[in-house]
């Protein structure tokens, strides 16, 4: 689909939600929806913030206003770390991610490991739903487990590994150590955590061809690589860079925010700001729309092992243990892994332990906690630091 279709598409579609949804109604009042002919043109609509979901959930459960299906007519309702509610619709392929699948070299008749998150998240969900529009058969595996998952490698030898890079790194060293050939896998579609060049050749060394894709639990998959140059903008997205914490559009080539507007019968978002950054790249052979790639955060929001941790999260975790010292989460790699440490301003050591306990329940993820004195830590306002 060209970009001039998908505005096509795009303005039917804000015709019938500023009809439709109430939220639209007043957030896109005084729009002429025919004006919108261009990424450019997008300028002239309001930016939904992902920040802004919460807010907007919890006033208007479960998912703000912004669905256009009914919850009781979808197929699957997910809670991601927030938390943020997400919708899954019913028919093929709903998050868009059968063509990065394909483009990597997926086929009918391929097995796919999928070792993302199946438990409440939609990450598993999302691969698993291109997959099978592609034919595949899925073992799904979800995370972790990897005497269980070197066990389904030597049983059903998949040729396809979905899952973070990190995960993947992990069970072919298990593989490696335990006897199991692990062969059969032949591709991966990696997503949910940064690919360094060193890992990307340590992975590709065991004869994995790794490609990644880039997505967002409210958006399904964004953009995939395709052998060219950065990564090629899905279907049915509209993608804008802009100057972080606003709307304002930025040139081709410069770093900003990344804004989607998304085709969706169920859950369209409008102008709808990730966080994320990246920058917009010349068009591939066939016109498609590029971007860079992941290029880091515009907030202080850090993705650790494929999980969102949030300044809100640790800002939780601080009034849990009634401390009102300053913290900061120092989130840095270690051999070829993600780790976290929570540097924490206390005058007990002793709550450490509980500390330990609070972040692993709050985001779901373990961490090292180092207690400082108080006074030690910069007062600049930073919660999260990702030194990777």
């Amino acid at each position: 689909m060209s970009e001039s279709e998908t505005l096509a598409a795009l303005r039917d579609q804000l015709s019938r939600a500023i009809v439709e949804q109430p939220y639209w109604t007043k957030s896109l009042a005084g729009i002429d929806v025919e004006t919108l002919t261009s990424r450019a043109a997008l300028a002239a609509l309001p930016v939904l913030r992902k920040s802004d979901l919460t807010e907007l959930q919890a006033a208007q459960p479960p998912f703000g206003g912004l669905n256009a299906t009914p919850a009781g007519s979808l197929s699957r309702l997910f809670i991601s770390p927030g938390p943020i509610f997400d919708p899954e619709g019913r028919g093929r392929d709903w998050w868009g991610a059968a063509r990065p699948l394909e483009v990597a070299g997926v086929k009918a008749d391929d097995i796919v490991l999928n070792t993302f998150s199946y438990h409440l998240t939609p990450a598993g969900a999302m691969f698993e739903s291109g997959a099978h529009a592609l034919g595949c058969a899925v073992i799904p595996a979800g995370p972790g487990n990897t005497a269980d998952q070197l066990v389904a490698i030597g049983q059903f030898r998949p040729t396809v590994y979905v899952g973070t890079p990190d995960f993947l790194k992990i069970l072919l060293d298990k593989a490696t150590e335990a006897g199991v050939d692990a062969s059969s896998i032949s591709r991966a579609i990696v997503s949910g955590a940064a690919l360094p060049l060193s890992l990307r050749a340590e992975l590709e060394g065991h004869g994995v061809h790794v490609t990644q894709a880039y997505g967002t639990a409210d958006l399904g998959i964004v953009a995939y690589e395709d052998g060219g140059e950065g990564m090629a903008i899905n279907d049915g997205v509209v993608l804008e860079i802009v100057r972080p914490g606003t709307g304002e559009p930025l040139r081709d080539g410069e770093v900003g925010e990344i804004v989607i507007t998304r085709l969706n019968r169920d859950y369209p978002l409008i102008r709808f700001a990730t966080g994320d950054m990246s920058k917009m790249l010349k068009a591939g052979a066939d016109g498609r729309p590029r971007i860079a790639g992941w290029m880091g955060r515009a907030d202080q929001a850090a993705k650790v092992k494929g999980m969102f941790v949030r300044p809100e999260q640790i800002a939780a975790l601080g009034k849990a243990l009634g401390t009102d010292g300053r913290m900061r989460l120092v989130v840095t790699r270690t051999n070829e892994q993600d780790a976290m440490v929570l540097k924490l301003e206390h005058p007990d050591p002793s709550i450490a332990e509980k500390a330990a306990g609070k972040l692993s329940e709050l985001t779901k993820l373990k961490g090292v906690i180092e207690i400082v004195p108080p006074g030690t830590l910069p007062n600049d306002g930073k919660v999260i630091s990702d030194e990777r």
